[in-house]
């Protein structure tokens, strides 16, 4: 018993100690963000580029999420309450991309929408290549995928028999969406937009292959960053990378809150009855 403690004991001040490795390490680079893009924070916002920037991407990712969500949501009900032929490839096929680099993904969007089928939009006054609608395009694809994972799980993990009993007193699916599965589901779904609003504001390989990098017209946060260090103006880059940063730890702060609320609510619950 000794023996098998020690080993143990060992074993956890191993973990630890990677642990305490790969918390220095992510500091670090971390920091080397802070620390470089804090003194251009303020000029940055006094620039017109950046503030530019700034508006496109809260745009972009704001209207990408909306669209994931009107997608993801009767998509992950359909995988995880219905029955069809080749439900599993289906699935296969939606989270494909979810492997894909995103550069091919844009490539992919670019092959789409160069083709008569983009052209056909284009006169319709759709454009989507070199223009703000491809942004949201390309955030909307590579977000699509985690998203429907994600509200997937949400929906698997709500039991399906308080539906059954629903249905049984005459609620129709429809009824039992409504007033089960999606209250049920409703922290996972707040979570999920949080974080595919936050990566649709990140997104850059697909963007980049679809619309390019032109300022002051396909210029986001992250075409920001690559624009101002390729000409070598450091001080504006580390600057939008700041602001990208600041961003990512709000939604992260957000997103660990609402999953601590959960289970405490979940407590309540269980004390009430």
């Amino acid at each position: 018993m000794k023996e098998r403690f020690s080993v143990f004991s060992f074993f956890e001040i191993f973990t630890i100690i990677i642990t305490i490795i790969v918390i220095i390490f992510t500091s670090v680079l971390i920091l080397a963000i802070v620390l470089k893009g804090l003194p251009y924070l303020g000029q940055a916002f006094y620039s017109e580029e950046v503030r530019f920037a700034v508006k496109l991407s809260l745009y972009t990712a704001s209207i990408s999420t909306i669209i994931c969500m009107a997608l993801a949501i009767p998509t992950a009900y359909a995988l995880t309450r219905t029955s069809f032929p080749f439900k599993k490839v289906c699935q296969m096929i939606i989270e494909l991309p979810l492997s894909m680099p995103y550069l091919v993904l844009g490539l992919s969007l670019l092959i789409v929408f160069s083709s008569d089928f983009g052209k056909a939009l284009k006169e319709l006054g759709f454009k989507v290549v070199f223009d703000k609608n491809g942004i949201i395009i390309a955030q909307t694809v590579v977000n699509l995928p985690y998203v429907i994972r994600f509200i997937r799980t949400a929906f698997q993990e709500v039991d399906e028999r308080l539906e059954f009993i629903s249905g049984s007193l005459g609620a129709t699916k429809w009824e039992r969406f409504i007033t089960i599965t999606l209250p049920l589901s409703k922290n996972a779904i707040i979570t999920t937009i949080i974080l595919a609003w936050s990566r649709g504001l990140g997104e850059f390989g697909a963007t980049l292959m679809l619309v390019g990098a032109t300022r002051m017209k396909t210029e986001t946060l992250t075409t920001s960053v690559y624009l101002n260090l390729a000409t070598g103006d450091t001080g504006a880059s580390m600057a939008s990378a700041t602001i990208i940063l600041i961003i990512s730890l709000i939604s992260l702060f957000l997103t660990n809150w609402i999953g601590r609320k959960n289970p405490q609510e979940s407590r309540m619950k269980d004390v009430n009855q």
